[in-house]
């Protein structure tokens, strides 16, 4: 694969199913970073004497409580910008952590150990200010006028214990482009979580995804986060998300979204920076958490969504109307056991659900360490289809699709007599989680606001970057041509690590924020 290596990569076969009033049959188309340790007590904050960015380290250095910072492509740290003095309890409950991390549940998998995860350009970069960018190849479409923004984990204190890629603060890296010219900027969510962490200078809340491994692990962390809560040091009722997958606008709106938090509402300004509004419950009609992926009707306006957890109901459905006011939960009642929906899909007539082999048993995780999301190979999968506009579940009906594991949907659509959704399969539904680091996602922009246009009428756009030389690009190329080809190569002044969604927020929306 060239250097410049494109951030789409697929491993999943497609699998297009035809869903009949009767039965649903399938249709197979087979078409380094350096770690460092901190003490219990943090030091004093410190700020960097340069902006030149040091070789990496051969040898490791004293322990820090550090905070992930890069100029370009190698990886630097300082220490924490904004602290507060450490109370007894945090020193005890910092030290206590540290057993934990070193003694009880060090990273010993590769797919939890940070040394491995954030390698190359999975490694954290610090927030970057508006900064012009420089056109090496092409000019931008004038059509473009607005702003590519993706999201992405990008741990805001390096690891000490274990981390999956999951775990990382949600962080934005926008480029927003107007009259010929492209500005990049990068920004933490300001969530509640990130607030917290930054403010006390070292981590409160364990990585969901990583800190219960075993028994004994899930016995201590959550002893440890019983103790914060009790403390005083953090309170999950302000929200435990990361806003770290997504993007969507609807209802003149921008969010960050992460399915286990509610959205967090943003701001482009006129300058190219992105700011965080702050977490968004819709008038208090929006209970705990919502889907990542909300599907947008841009003919009605209207946005679809959902939430599940652990514990019953195990999935609602909602949707937001033209001026994002959010209409009545359907809860789902028929969906008996804790799935891990992470995406879903929306036709014309009809909400499609997977229910999956992946999901989430509160009850091992507790009991016998397991992890918090988990296969079970003598689940069924199964499809469920309800109107769109559905009251309650009572029009739920659901097909059995055995070995049907989907993590995103591509498409779906109505036919005469069958709904037809395309999404990639899992083959190997165990290794899901460990395997993450194989897919990575490009963005498709429509020529905007051109009834005429054909359905290939418009530009893909996406990061790349050079892991030899280090160097990020941004790339606008053409949709309609068979091998992508290149109108735009821009050079941005740093890297831009390697992350979920993404989004295009036209300028005329822009202005509606």
């Amino acid at each position: 694969m060239d250097a410049f290596s494109s951030s789409f990569l697929s491993t999943f076969p497609t699998q297009n199913l035809s869903l009949s009033p009767a039965i649903a049959t399938p249709k197979l188309s087979i078409s380094s970073v350096r770690i460092e340790e901190r003490p219990s007590s943090p030091p004093p904050a410190s700020k960097p004497t340069s902006t030149k960015a040091p070789q990496p380290p051969k040898t490791p250095s004293p322990p820090l409580a550090t905070k992930a910072r890069d100029h370009n492509s190698a990886s630097t740290f300082s220490a924490a910008k904004k602290q507060t003095d450490p109370t007894l309890p945090a020193v005890i409950f910092n030290a206590l952590d540290d057993i934990i991390n070193n003694f009880i549940d060090p990273p010993l998998r590769p797919s939890v150990d940070p040394k491995h995860v954030l390698s190359n350009n999975f490694a954290p970069v610090d927030e970057l200010p508006p900064t012009e960018c420089e056109i090496m190849q092409g000019s931008l479409p004038p059509c473009l006028d607005g702003a590519y923004i993706r999201n992405g984990p990008n741990p805001q204190y390096l690891p000490r214990g274990p981390y999956h890629l999951f775990d990382g603060d949600g962080m934005l890296h926008s480029v927003r482009i107007s009259k010929g010219r492209a500005v990049l900027c990068s920004r933490y969510v300001k969530t509640y979580k990130y607030t917290i962490e930054r403010d006390a200078g070292y981590p409160l809340l364990p990585n969901v995804f990583s800190s219960f491994n075993t028994l004994t692990a899930s016995a201590t962390r959550g002893a440890l986060s019983a103790a914060r809560i009790f403390t005083g040091q953090f309170n999950p009722a302000n929200g435990i998300g990361l806003a770290n997958t997504s993007l969507a606008f609807f209802g003149n709106q921008l969010y960050a979204l992460g399915e286990s938090d509610l959205p967090y509402s943003l701001r482009l300004t006129s300058n190219g920076d992105i700011q965080t509004l702050g977490r968004h419950d819709f008038d208090g009609k929006l209970f705990m958490s919502m889907t990542a992926h909300p599907k947008i009707d841009h003919e009605t306006g209207e946005a679809f969504a959902f939430r599940y957890g652990p514990l019953p109901p195990f999935l609602t459905y909602f949707r937001f109307d033209a001026n994002g006011t959010k209409q009545p939960d359907v809860p789902i009642f028929s969906m008996v056991t804790p799935s891990f929906l992470h995406d879903f899909a929306i036709t014309k007539k009809y909400a499609i659900f997977v229910d999956i082999q992946i999901g989430m048993n509160p009850i091992d995780m507790i009991t016998k360490g397991a992890s918090v999301v988990g296969l079970d190979p003598s689940k069924v999968s199964r499809i469920g289809v309800i109107p769109r506009y559905a009251r309650d579940e009572s029009e739920m009906r659901w097909f059995d699709v055995p070995g049907f594991n989907i993590i995103h949907a591509i498409n779906a659509w109505d036919e005469e007599d069958a709904i037809v959704i395309v999404a990639p399969n899992i083959l190997s539904a165990e290794h899901t989680l460990e395997r993450m680091d194989l897919i990575h996602l490009l963005r498709l922009r429509k020529e905007p606001e051109n009834p005429e246009a054909d359905e290939d009428d418009g530009y893909v756009v996406t990061y790349v970057h050079d892991e030899k030389a280090g160097e990020s690009r941004f790339l606008v190329m053409d949709a309609k041509s068979p091998q992508l080809d290149i109108v735009a190569d821009v050079r941005l002044p740093r890297r831009v690590p390697y992350g979920f969604h993404g989004l295009f927020v036209k300028e005329s929306d822009l202005n509606k924020l």
